[in-house]
């Protein structure tokens, strides 16, 4: 099992990127993937999530309405598009392989959800 996250960079407050997960070594539409964030000194969080097969989703209250997941199961990628990025946005953001729906609870103990994990993309936002 594989995951390799892209598409971070350097971005101004207002901004947008599109980050991408490829996956690979498992069969894709059978499972959830999620996007998650660890700031400096901080606890990693939960962003978003989508869903198996029928592309149910799950935003973190911090991101809904500027950040949208998708996935396109026969390229075995998801996708992050952020926009209207701001400062508290920067962190490493990291996709990973989860259970086959997105529930509050599934992102919030992800811990125990979430079992193969990408290494990683910085997204640093400028004020």
């Amino acid at each position: 099992v594989q995951l390799q996250a892209s598409g971070g960079g350097l971005v101004q407050a207002g901004g947008s990127l599109r980050l991408s997960c490829a996956a690979s070594g498992f069969t894709f539409d059978e499972y959830a993937i999620g996007w998650f964030r660890q700031a400096p000194g901080k606890e990693r969080e939960g962003v978003s999530c989508i869903s198996s097969r029928d592309a149910g989703t799950y935003y973190a209250d911090s991101v809904k309405g500027r950040f949208s997941i998708s996935r396109d199961n026969a390229k075995n990628t998801a996708y992050l598009q952020m926009n209207s990025l701001k400062p508290e946005d920067t962190a490493v953001y990291y996709c990973a392989r989860g259970p086959f729906q997105c529930t509050v609870v599934t992102v919030r103990g992800f811990r125990k959800t979430f079992d193969s994990w990408g290494q990683g993309t910085l997204v640093t936002v400028s004020s």
